[in-house]
């Protein structure tokens, strides 16, 4: 928000925000409860689904056969960076760490998602598929140190991508001290933006 702003604009940036962040916990319940309609009901209607088709039809059929992956889970949304690129677009990350019953089995994870939002007809929506960013998945305790932090039942543990979207982390570790480097400025209404290093979401699937 800037001081050029109108106030009706002020409080319409205001109700945004809340209504995207409605969108992240109305996500997670969806998904717990596998009310596939209220899930798909969350993204805009003709949104791309990766290897399937467009609109909510074929994102229906996505988490139908993504969600019969583990018998149940329980999602919970921690940090939420919203920055909005105009009144009706916005892109965010949100932190999430769940618990998942895989048969007999039960997984921990931490992840991310990045996501891409947009209003049609007053209402905000998912644009795109979410990034999904697994840290690490694992049986609780079991600390999953090294490389393959993802490690699923029934499958062969591989590296998550929780750090991939933010070249920040990788060149930190590149290099012995980047304490000498010269600052950069970081605009605030381009804080998420500028850690992707301008990549889109679409970019980052």
């Amino acid at each position: 928000m800037n001081g050029t702003q109108t106030l009706a604009e002020k409080i319409d940036r205001l109700e945004s925000y809340e209504q995207i962040r409605q969108l992240a916990g109305k996500y997670a319940l969806a998904v717990d409860m596998r009310d596939l309609d209220a899930l798909v009901s969350l993204y805009v209607d003709n949104v791309d689904v990766t290897g399937i088709g467009r609109g909510r039809a074929a994102m229906k059929r996505h988490f139908d056969r993504t969600l019969r992956n583990f018998t149940g889970a329980c999602h919970q949304i921690g940090n939420h960076v919203i920055e909005f690129e105009d009144a009706d677009h916005a892109i965010g990350l949100v932190y999430g760490k769940s618990d998942h019953e895989v048969g007999d089995a039960w997984v921990a994870m931490q992840m991310l998602y990045l996501d891409a939002y947009e209003r049609r007809n007053g209402t905000w929506h998912f644009g795109k598929q979410r990034f999904l960013g697994r840290w690490y998945a694992a049986a609780p305790g079991e600390g999953p140190t090294g490389d393959l932090k993802v490690r699923w039942p029934g499958r062969a543990p591989v590296a998550g991508v929780f750090h991939a979207p933010f070249p920040s982390y990788a060149k930190f570790w590149t290099r012995a001290s980047i304490a000498d480097e010269p600052l950069k400025s970081i605009p605030p209404d381009r804080f998420l933006r500028t850690m992707l290093r301008d990549r889109t979401i679409g970019e980052l699937a």
